[in-house]
């Protein structure tokens, strides 16, 4: 179960320390992927081919379905998770989220989602004061 956060360094060769505690959970390649709100998403293998054969079997009919498959699919990275536990995150990927030297890792149970620290305190200072509120349509969806 990937849950909690860490912080982490990324170092010049744009390797990232995964949290050890996650690793077992994780194995011994993860797929790296852009994510939403400027953030990347981090799967490990078993966890991404059900994730990408669900988004592949919803259709090409619609231009969302198609956007978003590109989105997701066409920016994943498989890469090996070395002995120390490092990733390597690709210049695109790293662009794309805005990582600088200070990374978040958020488990999100069964991804992971990488977070510029800046980025990440300014979108869970946001989230804090609207857990309330996103807490009511969550019930109102049925999920709490």
């Amino acid at each position: 179960m990937l849950i909690g956060q860490y912080n982490h360094d990324l170092d010049p060769k744009k390797r990232l320390t995964l949290p050890s505690k996650w690793r077992a959970d994780l194995g011994k390649k993860v797929i790296v992927t852009k994510g939403l709100d400027n953030s990347l998403f981090v799967f490990p293998v078993k966890r991404w081919e059900t994730f990408a054969e669900q988004l592949s079997q919803s259709g090409f009919g619609s231009q969302d379905t198609r956007s978003f498959a590109r989105f997701m699919l066409g920016s994943a990275f498989e890469t090996d998770v070395d002995a120390a536990g490092r990733i390597v995150i690709p210049d695109t990927l790293k662009d794309f989220a805005h990582l600088s030297e200070k990374v978040v890792c958020a488990g999100m149970y069964s991804r992971i989602e990488l977070w510029d620290e800046d980025a990440w305190k300014a979108n869970i200072s946001k989230v804090n004061g609207q857990a309330d509120a996103l807490a009511g349509k969550l019930n109102e969806l049925g999920i709490l």
